[in-house]
């Protein structure tokens, strides 16, 4: 189905236009919550059409600011390249794949 990869700022433009959807993480070696959810976002991926994009933000801090990254983890919905919605710190399993799939079968598009 979708896929996890690692996106520097250089590479986040063509990331975010790869797929119909996007969610970009902004995460940090250190930060506890963001080990936490990666698994999540693993198997979001396995189990729908979407491209995880993954943005350490110690080596790329560009889009985080352009963004107003303020703390992380920080997810980032695209849809066709368009920011569709964004959350910050950590979410159960239910409460991220109910927030995906709420915006993916949404006819407001």
């Amino acid at each position: 189905m979708g896929e996890v990869k690692a996106v520097t700022d250089s590479e986040f433009e063509g990331a975010i236009n790869e797929s119909e959807w996007v969610l970009v993480d902004f995460w940090a070696e250190w930060c506890g919550p963001c080990k936490a959810i990666a698994p999540i976002l693993n198997d979001l991926a396995s189990e729908r059409d979407i491209l995880v994009a993954k943005v350490d933000t110690d080596a790329n801090t560009m889009h985080a600011a352009r963004l107003g990254v303020r703390g992380i983890p920080a997810l980032f919905l695209f849809r066709n390249g368009t920011m569709v919605d964004n959350k910050s710190g950590m979410m159960s399993k239910a409460a991220l794949t109910t927030w995906v799939d709420n915006h993916m079968t949404a006819d407001d598009f």
